[in-house]
């Protein structure tokens, strides 16, 4: 992982989309920002808890996954990660990030930059090849609302995990 880089606003550093009862839904976490202009090294971003976005992501969640066959299998572990108020978003990415990999069963190690490379694969929604998680080749599997709005791909990792389980990782690999 990138952990050498400057943080670059309205990526996914911060941001997912789940599938709630109207559609696609943007979830995003607050951070606090500094002097405009400033680059700030990316484990260095501290996240905002001066709003009660917390309480309202995990509503969003509730709301979007709780019928789903099993979200009250992770539902306890996944809320008192959030509510452990990680300072930076480096910490709570990287959390949530080794979450959803040991629920999935990934034994895979994350290792993190010394320095910055450059190198890695920077998927920004709001600039060009942004678009390339829509194009990826996507298995369909279960999403609640599907008899509603169809299948939808390219949302978080927890959309599959909470609709296909153990059998989540069987889909990505």
């Amino acid at each position: 992982m990138e952990a050498c880089e400057n943080y670059q606003k309205q990526s996914y550093r911060n941001r997912c989309h789940i599938y709630s009862p109207n559609g696609v839904q943007a979830l995003s976490f607050p951070i606090k920002h500094t002097a405009s202009g400033i680059s700030i090294p990316i484990k260095e971003v501290e996240v905002d808890y001066s709003t009660p976005w917390v309480a309202k992501t995990l509503r969003s969640i509730d709301t979007a996954y709780r019928s789903s066959a099993y979200y009250d299998y992770y539902r306890d572990e996944l809320y008192a990660l959030m509510n452990s108020r990680p300072r930076t978003l480096w910490e709570l990415d990287m959390q949530i990030i080794r979450f959803f990999m040991r629920k999935m069963g990934l034994n895979t190690t994350i290792l993190e930059t010394l320095s910055y490379t450059g190198d890695a694969l920077d998927i920004h929604p709001k600039r060009p090849g942004g678009e390339l998680l829509k194009e990826l080749a996507v298995r369909p599997y279960y999403q609640v609302f599907e008899d509603k709005f169809g299948f939808r791909p390219s949302l978080s990792v927890m959309d599959l995990l909470f609709n296909e389980g153990p059998g989540a990782v069987d889909l990505i690999r």
